[in-house]
């Protein structure tokens, strides 16, 4: 028997005839914060629906806690969503939005009016009973909507783009306030999101996904330092991309110079591809770097420049704390511990990229 609290086994499901998912595997472990990590379309929110009960696979099973929960309805499922749009009923209190659950339940009056007091603390807002909806903020709105959440002590909270409505200081104040929420209360969160930025803040474990498929698990350190394929490299923060050919262990050409690095096992004259993130790039005095160019395009971005760096007939794309005005003649130099090699695909163009995000 497994010991994860939930195994999505071989999911697939199908919406006019387009996959959306293809036989996924995913397990969560208990206490665990978990982010679904994609662009729109790659399946994250499919995924949620069909945890939470609100949609069926095609095929697969949801077991949850060694039970085979694929067929059980939202309501018997010991899971809560919270959505992007908060669901509040407009016509009630704050109160009363938050009892709407425990009421039907069956739950006492003075059991209600504890678990009130308590969720309301739990998002710091405390006193707003007899508040309506409308006379609060969006992210007041939101903290409601995960009180009431909350107070049906779920589980596991499905949280399904929480924060996309949110101005980005809301958003920063409230990823926080979910970070303490989860440590609180000790229950699992898994969260859905295409925000790269808000995963890294706030994941114990990854799961990025594209068309329908996971490209990587892992922790956000992992996923960043560490992606397994061009698209996860290209979807989480910036990258350069470029094609090599991997020498022998430890050794790699980029652009026809030779750079040290600490991978092995390629074998020898291996075509490879390369992901160097823009912050482990020194640019050095010329004749100190593994490869010669010059600055053509240079940005301030408050704790960093952002450069284009045209060596070796490739722009390079930097981030440095140091200015060198465009013009400058530099040299590259990177430490091999910050060359990640990945296996490049058959049918890749061998091209190079830059990815801006």
């Amino acid at each position: 028997m497994s010991n994860n609290l939930i195994d999505l086994i071989n999911i697939t499901k199908s919406f006019d005839n387009q996959l959306v998912l293809d036989d996924l595997n995913l397990s969560v472990k208990e206490n665990e914060f978990v982010t679904l990590l994609g662009p729109s379309g790659c399946g994250k929110s499919t995924t949620l629906g069909i945890l939470g009960g609100f949609q069926q696979p095609d095929k697969g099973e949801v077991i949850f806690g060694g039970t085979n929960i694929t067929n059980l309805p939202p309501n018997k499922r010991a899971l809560n969503t919270v959505f992007q749009k908060y669901a509040l009923f407009t016509h009630m209190s704050i109160a009363e939005n938050i009892a709407f659950g425990l009421k039907i339940k069956g739950k006492s009056k003075q059991y209600i009016q504890d678990k009130i007091k308590y969720a309301l603390k739990l998002v710091n807002l405390e006193g707003y009973e007899n508040r309506m909806p409308n006379s609060l903020s969006g992210g007041q709105q939101q903290r409601i909507a995960i009180a009431r959440a909350i107070v049906n002590e779920p589980k596991v909270l499905l949280l399904d783009e929480p924060l996309g409505a949110l101005d980005l200081k809301l958003r920063q104040d409230m990823q926080y306030e979910l970070i303490r929420l989860k440590n609180e209360l000790g229950i699992t969160f898994i969260y859905v999101t295409h925000d790269q930025e808000e995963a890294l803040t706030m994941s114990d474990t990854i799961v990025v996904m594209n068309q329908g498929y996971i490209q990587q698990i892992g922790t956000p350190e992992d996923i960043y330092n560490e992606p397994q394929n061009a698209f996860v490299a290209d979807f989480i923060g910036e990258s350069n991309i470029l094609p090599a050919i991997m020498l022998q262990d430890k050794l790699v050409k980029i652009l026809d110079a030779k750079f040290p690095c600490v991978d092995t096992g390629f074998g020898i004259n291996t075509p490879v591809d390369v992901v160097i993130r823009p912050e482990d790039i020194d640019l050095v005095k010329p004749e100190e770097g593994t490869i010669q160019g010059v600055v053509t395009h240079l940005i301030f971005k408050g704790v960093h420049y952002e450069m284009e760096v045209m060596a070796n007939g490739h722009e390079w794309l930097v981030h440095s704390t140091d200015l060198f005005p465009v013009g400058t003649k530099v040299g590259i130099h990177v430490d091999p511990f910050d060359i990640q090699i990945m296996n490049k695909p058959a049918s890749e163009d061998e091209e190079a990229v830059i990815i801006n995000e």
